[in-house]
């Protein structure tokens, strides 16, 4: 059954932009690329000058051109129209291009240094986090800062100097009028103030929401057959709904609160706008003032007015890019806890295979008050075969999850070719060992690909020698285009024995000395777990191979049985020694015999 967003946990979201300070995080990300900024801001400064200057032009051609009657003036405005006209389109066009670039060409490289950090980050870290939540960040947060990087902060910079200029030029034209309409600032910037808040707190609801949408989705549609199997499509069709719904009516409560705060800003500037004309109008017929000087005072009070107008519309976007800075930074500034030391200890060469635990005891970190082993020690000498068995939930997979160090133990250590696996790099360690998984995962590739994820740098004679030695040659060469076909989403054209042999193929290309096993045929018919089976033999050979046994074949190939309860090694030895002294083993054996036989 799917899950529900709303009670679970979100470590990446717990705080919220209270201002605009998190966007400077994304200056590291900006500074490669300073020259396009420089060149973006002097296109941003000509077009914004260009547009003051026009004041200055209607100034005159109203008092030289209409009041005095100079037909000859009226002539040179129009050619000095048409030019600005250029300048201010050609400066337009550079600022919008560069604006644009460096907003994509940013959010580009915030998008590959999130995903790059993401696949680092250790096994602990997403079982407290949503898959579909880190998602969320790494689509809808990035789409955020591409809309703001690459036009809100534009604009607001834009308007910011139509601002500061058009002020300027209304206190040169007329101190008088200037003053009046600096009363209208505190107007202004109350309700921004004010509202602004309730803007930010709902931008922030209306992400949790749009998160809640993506992570329902993104586990119901990957369990799509269970939900088809159980005819659940109409229940979670139903919830799908309600999360969405749940966001709109997040979302319009932000839009009303965005265009009641835009409503607001307009009904002040205008309305203060129009009380000066009324005033300017009286100092021109008074003659305090030209018709011209209130032609062009008009123009930078309509300037100004446009200006704060505009940046109260973009507010409420620089807001939620705020949070999604805030959110993205706080998930790049998630350290993994599994990570190599400053000085990793090298692993020695070549490899051997020997693996020891030494008096290992581990708390997965969703469950620190339960242990999942205690006290544990085994050692596997290189080239020997041992299974380990017991009940479910007894900490089979978690001996293979410690090996490979997706988890470190709470105490006593792993040793593997006589070193401490956290005194080294992770990557050197696990470059030692294959996993087949019982359920392999196949990716939305081709055969070669899928089988080359073993070895990234194989050619495809080897690749082909690789699915040969696991019996996979033999209907991958009957597909339609072979070796090239594509295998569908997570495997879905292949059957469950076709997928292991694949998942097999891809861990002899990467030649293990240590392999461990997941019982990779339980789940199989007795035909397809034969063919597995003898691709299973070629690959464990003169290999280490701890395997997760399942049925009594699997046992009784293997030189040594660790028999494992509650997450203590309880009994160590050969199938007919256990029978013979374990009472554990001797039960789970006498189980399996019935379930054989039956």
């Amino acid at each position: 059954m799917a899950f529900n967003p709303r009670t679970s946990s979100r470590p990446i979201d717990r705080e919220t932009s209270r201002d605009f300070s998190s966007l400077r995080a994304i200056l590291p990300f900006v500074k490669p690329y300073r020259l396009h900024v420089a060149g973006a801001m002097a296109a941003l400064v000509v077009a914004s000058g260009t547009v003051l200057a026009l004041g200055n032009g209607l100034r005159m051609l109203v008092d030289r051109g209409f009041v005095s009657g100079n037909t000859g003036l009226l002539d040179q405005a129009l050619f000095v129209l048409f030019a600005v006209t250029v300048l201010l389109a050609g400066a337009s066009y550079c600022r919008f291009f560069l604006v644009s670039w460096i907003g994509e060409r940013v959010v580009a490289d915030i998008r590959s240094a999130v995903y790059a950090h993401i696949i680092r980050l250790d096994a602990g870290f997403f079982e407290v986090t949503r898959t579909g939540e880190v998602l969320s960040r790494l689509t809808t947060d990035t789409t955020l800062l591409q809309v703001v990087i690459g036009s809100s902060v534009s604009i607001a910079l834009r308007n910011a100097l139509m601002f500061v200029g058009g002020l300027t030029m209304l206190a040169i034209t007329s101190p008088k009028l200037t003053a009046l309409v600096l009363l209208v600032v505190p107007l202004v910037v109350a309700p921004i103030i004010i509202y602004g808040r309730k803007v930010r707190r709902l931008s922030r609801d209306t992400q949790d929401r749009i998160a809640d949408v993506s992570a329902f989705s993104e586990e119901s549609i990957n369990a799509l057959r269970t939900v088809q199997a159980f005819t659940h499509e109409k229940i979670e069709s139903d919830r799908f709904g309600g999360f969405v719904e749940q966001a709109f009516r997040t979302s319009v409560s932000r839009i009303a609160a965005r265009a009641l705060l835009t409503a607001i800003v307009i009904v002040l500037v205008f309305g203060a706008v129009g009380t000066i004309l009324w005033i300017g109008g009286h100092d021109v017929l008074d003659g305090k003032i030209s018709a011209g000087e209130l032609s062009a005072f008009v123009f930078y009070a309509v300037v100004v007015a446009g200006s704060v107008g505009a940046i109260s519309e973009v507010i409420g976007d620089l807001q939620r890019a705020a949070g999604a800075a805030e959110r993205l930074m706080a998930l790049l500034a998630t350290q993994p806890a599994i990570a190599a030391p400053a000085h990793p200890v090298k692993m020695p060469e070549p490899h051997q295979g020997n693996v020891s635990f030494d008096n290992v005891t581990f708390h997965y970190p969703a469950r620190p008050d339960q242990s999942a082993l205690t006290g544990f020690s085994l050692d596997v000498k290189a080239g020997e075969t041992v299974a380990l068995v017991g009940p479910s939930g007894a900490g089979k997979t978690t001996v293979f999850q410690l090996l490979l160090r997706f988890y470190d133990p709470s105490a006593g250590k792993i040793l593997l070719d006589g070193v401490d696996i956290r005194q080294a790099d992770p990557v050197d360690v696990r470059a030692r060992i294959g996993l087949v998984a019982q359920d392999p995962v196949i990716f939305a590739a081709n055969a070669w690909d899928n089988i080359r994820y073993g070895r990234p740098d194989a050619s495809n004679d080897e690749v082909r020698a690789a699915a040969d030695a696991a019996y996979a040659s033999e209907f991958l060469d009957r597909l339609p285009d072979g070796f090239d076909s594509f295998l569908g989403e997570k495997g879905v054209r292949l059957s469950g024995g076709q997928r292991q042999r694949i998942a097999i193929a891809r861990a002899i290309l990467r030649n293990p000395s240590v392999l461990l096993l997941d019982e990779a045929t339980s789940a199989l018919d007795a035909e397809s777990e034969q063919v597995v089976q003898k691709a299973l033999e070629t690959i464990m050979a003169q290999r280490t191979t701890l395997v997760i046994a399942h049925r009594l074949s699997t046992v009784q190939h293997a030189d040594r049985i660790a028999v494992i309860e509650d997450g203590r090694l309880v009994a160590v030895g050969t199938h007919q020694e256990l029978l013979d002294g374990n009472p554990l083993y001797g039960r789970l054996a006498r189980l399996q015999f019935q379930r054989d036989a039956a």
